[in-house]
């Protein structure tokens, strides 16, 4: 029998309330983290010709088909900056967004057996696609930071802003927005599984409907009072001015879509816990 001197290295115990995250606990789990990293960056390009190297492919053709499509044959305004710059410094944060949602968005569903076997914090999934898809980013920003450095030294017209000290915080806003709605569709989905075919159709809606392929200045006043109720066009604006001069900024919506990212990011959370409470009597 267990006597009073005894004691667990682990304790287990019931969430108290619904805004809980322990800290510490995702702390201690940090090798766990960095193990589920390891596997999303291996398995995705494990066994392929290419590897890595698609990290590129993709916001190459992306960029070149926009630059022809919307640049070229639709005559889309890129405020005065280079084509083939302005195209990619949109895609390059929208990708990540996209990437973290749309990872985050299957957490329950697809992690239903291993949630059902082993305890450990199930928050640590949802951020290890994140973290990820950070590596990912962080690969093709070298894309971005070369056509940017060569840029500098040909058009005068790109020039860096003091917002460039703000870059490291709009990578992050985007990554809290991404892990936000996708941790509120993954809960949502173990009851609705038909909102994850949503999900795919309205993030290409959600790209149309924010200033990857076109600025704000080119819409007319009542629109773009309209587009900036949509918190990532500021930081896709912000991102834009901050490295090429030209873009909608203020501080007011910077403020904005900071505040919009906490309420959200914590809204999330509490669906989340919730959730992981009793989600595999539904999965």
């Amino acid at each position: 029998m267990m006597t009073t001197q005894d004691s667990w290295d682990i304790i287990i115990r019931p969430k108290r309330h619904l805004f809980d995250i322990d800290l510490k606990e995702l702390w201690e789990h940090r090798d766990l983290l960095m193990m589920f990293v390891k596997r999303d960056i291996v398995t995705v390009y494990k066994q392929t010709i290419l590897g890595p190297i698609w990290f590129f492919v993709q916001p190459i053709m992306t960029t070149l088909i926009y630059v022809v499509v919307f640049g070229n044959i639709a005559q889309i305004s890129t405020d005065g900056i280079p084509k083939q710059l302005f195209y990619l410094s949109g895609i390059l944060m929208w990708n990540y967004f996209s990437e973290c949602l749309s990872q985050t968005s299957d957490t329950f569903v697809q992690n239903a057996n291993l949630f059902g076997k082993v305890y450990f914090p199930r928050l640590i999934v949802p951020l290890s696609k994140v973290v990820s898809g950070l590596i990912k980013f962080g690969i093709q920003s070298l894309l971005f930071f070369g056509v940017y450095g060569y840029m500098l030294l040909k058009n005068p017209t790109v020039r860096p802003t003091w917002w460039l000290a703000l870059f490291p915080f709009f990578v992050v806003l985007m990554a809290g927005i991404g892990l936000a709605f996708g941790i509120i569709f993954t809960s949502l989905t173990t009851k609705y599984r038909d909102l994850k075919f949503l999900l795919a159709f309205g993030v290409q809606l959600l790209m149309y409907a924010s200033p990857v392929i076109y600025p704000v200045s080119m819409l007319g006043e009542r629109a773009r009072s309209i587009m900036l109720l949509n918190p990532i066009a500021y930081v896709l604006e912000g991102f834009k001015y901050a490295f090429l001069g030209a873009g909608t900024h203020t501080v007011a919506g910077l403020a904005y879509v900071t505040m919009f990212t906490i309420v959200t990011l914590a809204l999330g959370i509490v669906i989340f816990n919730k959730t992981e409470q009793n989600f595999m009597d539904t999965v």
